[in-house]
């Protein structure tokens, strides 16, 4: 599970396939024989981007200044003040649109089911339980696709540096999450790894061994019934949404 600026979840089959109804589909692959799955979120740390840029630190009026170099552990800081469920305040992270599990460029995000006791703590918190959702969404495509359930995932992206997120992950796709070391840099030790089999330095079965998990998260049973209604709740925002967003978004506009 990757988590950057955008998301997506990915693993290894042995079989060419696409399902162009869900986005998902398997590409060749640097390891022998192999194919890899492709699909993509389009937005998740840009949704704390947005957060900073847009909404807490914008440069225009009613700006505050920069944002402090530290503004992503203050995210969680706040996130972790407000309960799991955020006081069922539900985001959905279709800033710009969407590709997987569904492909459809005119939808948005929004924050559901507010009130006047809604703070910023259940809006930055809801803001990683809506990436969540949608990774929850998206995991159910995927394993289709292979035809088998996942015991657990390994984080990588900048946003995996976070163990708030991680174990937000963990407890909305009620799978392990397990966290690796250094994560922002797996694209760099992929390659690394990849140069390594290709020159026989190493072998397939080394690769997993060469990469380190750092902290696994668990999911947490007393958030279970919580997360299961509002997943059912961010499924059905789209289900009921999406022709009002085709008729403010279209073409036409």
């Amino acid at each position: 599970m990757y988590l950057g600026t955008s998301s997506w979840l990915t693993c290894h089959v042995p079989f060419k396939k696409t399902d162009i109804l869900r986005g998902v589909a398997s590409l060749p692959s640097p390891l022998p024989g192999k194919y890899y799955v492709a699909d993509e979120q389009e937005t998740a740390g840009a949704c704390l981007n947005y957060l900073r840029d847009r909404v807490f630190y914008p440069d225009d009026e009613l700006g505050s200044g920069p944002p402090p170099p530290d503004v992503y552990r203050r995210f969680d800081e706040l996130a972790a003040t407000a309960p799991a469920g955020s006081h069922r305040v539900i985001f959905t992270p279709w800033l710009n649109g969407e590709r997987t599990p569904v492909d459809d460029h005119t939808v948005r995000a929004a924050w559901m089911n507010q009130s006047l006791s809604t703070t910023r703590a259940d809006l930055v918190r809801s803001t990683l339980e809506g990436v969540a959702f949608n990774s929850r969404w998206l995991l159910g495509a995927v394993e289709r696709f292979t035809g088998r359930p996942f015991a657990w995932l390994n984080a990588i992206g900048g946003g995996a540096a976070s163990d708030l997120w991680c174990q937000i992950h963990a407890d909305v796709l009620d799978r392990q999450i397990r966290q690796v070391e250094h994560p922002i840099r797996a694209n760099a030790r992929g390659a690394a790894l990849i140069g390594g089999l290709a020159l026989r330095l190493i072998s397939i079965d080394d690769i997993g061994r060469r990469v380190r998990v750092t902290q696994t998260f668990d999911p947490e049973p007393a958030n279970r019934a919580v997360y299961d209604e509002l997943y059912r709740e961010f499924r059905a925002t789209y289900k009921h949404n999406k022709a009002m967003y085709r008729r403010l978004n279209g073409e036409k506009h």
